[in-house]
């Protein structure tokens, strides 16, 4: 059954990155009013100025994406590359629900869905600072989600990887033979997701056939963790 978001005002963090321009296009195929928003979300006043211009939200879609400094071992992971990830993805997801909450609590409604990562869920050599952001998100959306929940307002996280982006997943990376090989050896499924297929599990979180699901982290990536 297509989720119906008639009426639903939805905002759309990084909008031409990562999921947002999947999520876009998606939300407002399934009826909802999005809001598209670009803004630099790492000063620490931006998320709040952006919830305030928005109005009232049903539905946060905090999509922050940051590159992931593959191939950095841990001794040369610097104090610059450290900040970097928690300044793009983790204090802007805070801010971003420090804000919206309060609406939403008056309200006794409301959906934060954070497009994640699944890295935090099996190690990886050489990925330390952009799992630790990833982690960090995680464990605030598991203790942000049981807090909320008595307000009937359900926070939850995608943890995906191998997922079609212009961020992670780049054309030029699929057409690489070894790209192509590693995906066969690692990913059960053998291929990466379309991002439409990712957009689907975000619109189901956003419907109220997802209100019995509450902190959770949803494992999507093709079997690469369950």
């Amino acid at each position: 059954m297509a989720v119906n978001l008639t009426g639903k005002r939805v905002l759309v963090t990084q909008a031409d990155d990562y999921m947002g321009p999947q999520a876009i296009e998606d939300f407002r195929a399934a009826g909802a009013e999005v809001i598209a928003d670009r803004t630099d979300l790492t000063e620490p006043g931006a998320a709040a100025h952006v919830v305030a211009d928005a109005g009232p939200l049903d539905i946060l879609i905090a999509n922050l994406a940051a590159p992931n400094h593959y191939g950095v071992a841990v001794a040369d992971v610097d104090d610059e590359i450290w900040a970097s990830v928690f300044d793009i993805m983790v204090h802007p997801l805070h801010r971003l629900v420090r804000a919206v909450a309060p609406g939403m609590i008056a309200r006794e409604q409301g959906k934060v869905i954070v497009f994640g990562s699944a890295t935090p869920l099996r190690g990886m050599a050489r990925l330390a600072a952009y799992t630790a952001a990833r982690g960090a998100q995680a464990a605030y959306v598991r203790a942000v989600g049981v807090e909320l929940a008595r307000n009937n307002i359900q926070v939850n996280l995608i943890a995906q990887n191998f997922v079609e982006s212009d961020v992670y997943y780049p054309e030029s990376m699929q057409e690489n033979p070894k790209f192509q090989a590693n995906l066969k050896r690692d990913v059960p499924l053998g291929r990466l997701a379309r991002a439409e297929e990712d957009v689907a599990l975000a619109l189901f979180l956003a419907s109220n056939d997802s209100d019995f699901f509450v902190g959770q982290v949803i494992p999507f990536a093709g079997g690469w963790v369950s």
